[in-house]
């Protein structure tokens, strides 16, 4: 009986499979999987990295349910032919990618994502393209967005919100490990898989940084570092540190259930650089040390925000829209 790819991920979670992913070759056996890596994810059909032929093309997937859609294009469920591996099929498409002037970003995400593999990071297994479409083959997660979680919840408890801060720490230890800067770590931007684990996306602000330095303003302005909004110049830069304190931003927000610093986008910058906020009385006060202790992992600001101008939309923080899947 043929089952339905959106059902696929629902029947086979049950299976438990302690490896770490695997490439599958599609005239070889698959590979055995280095023992001593723990793994998070379960199902062969899911998680067992697609067959490899010499060159993807669209016919090779049988397209599934959307499950989300962006400023760029849309976001498939999708399964491999040949192996039968379910995946989340990205689709950009060109024209919209040069008017928007993002030809950089998309490159970058692709070059970056592809290199990165840990349970808390969202795999790349590969990309094609045709005349007008650019496809990632992404593993699929299928709880989808954390954000949507949240908004459910309204917060989390104290003890699935240190869950997800630990795995999120381990991701980025592994990120900055590999000097990768995300640059834009927001809860829109975490995906959750079959099992509760959370998976970093959406790596288009990302940056391979050798030399740890940056002076780019970019990604969101709620979870910007006051090092970040003093503006770029050769003398001021930031480091990965700056992930760092969006993760105590995302710590609020999990406890709290919005962003420490909401407000106009004027007073947003001032309560960042000031470091204005307040906690709940409901927040334990080991929770509060966390926020506090990971925001001083950033030197003390000492500057007056400066309003930030339009004139370069490229570089310019976005505001906080809620969206999708896609950036």
């Amino acid at each position: 009986m043929k089952v339905p790819l959106q059902k696929l991920a629902a029947v086979n979670s049950t299976k438990i499979v302690n490896a770490n992913i695997t490439k599958t070759a599609a005239t070889t056996q698959p590979t055995r999987p280095s023992e001593g890596h723990r793994r998070t994810l379960t199902d062969t059909a899911i998680y067992a990295q697609p067959a490899v032929p010499k060159q993807w093309h669209l016919g090779m997937f049988e397209i599934g349910k959307p499950l989300g859609k962006g400023k760029f294009g849309r976001v498939y469920l999708a399964k491999e032919r040949t192996s039968g591996f379910v995946c989340a099929l990205k689709v950009l498409h060109k024209s919209e990618i040069q008017q928007g002037k993002v030809e950089k970003q998309v490159r970058r995400e692709i070059e970056i994502q592809s290199h990165l593999a840990h349970p808390n990071v969202l795999r790349l297994f590969g990309h094609f393209h045709d005349a007008k479409r650019i496809f990632l083959i992404l593993e699929f997660a299928g709880k989808g967005e954390l954000y949507k979680h949240l908004r459910r919840e309204q917060r989390f408890p104290e003890w699935k919100a240190a869950q997800y801060i630990a795995q999120m720490a381990s991701a980025l230890k592994y990120l900055h490990k590999k000097h990768v800067m995300h640059r834009d770590i927001k809860p829109e931007n975490i995906l959750v898989g079959v099992h509760g684990e959370i998976k970093i996306s959406d790596f288009g602000w990302s940056v391979h940084a050798p030399n740890n330095r940056r002076n780019t303003m970019c990604g969101t302005l709620d979870y910007l570092p006051p090092e970040m909004l003093k503006g770029a110049s050769k003398d001021n830069y930031y480091t990965e540190k700056v992930d760092l304190w969006s993760l105590g931003v995302l710590t609020y927000e999990f406890l709290v259930g919005e962003a420490p610093f909401e407000d106009t986008q004027v007073m947003t910058q001032r309560k960042i650089v000031r470091a204005e906020y307040t906690v709940p009385g409901f927040v334990s006060p080991e929770a509060k040390d966390l926020i506090k202790q990971v925001r001083h992992l950033l030197p003390p600001p000492t500057l007056v925000p400066k309003p930030i101008q339009n004139s370069n939309p490229k570089s310019a923080p976005r505001p906080r829209p809620r969206k999708t899947h896609l950036p």
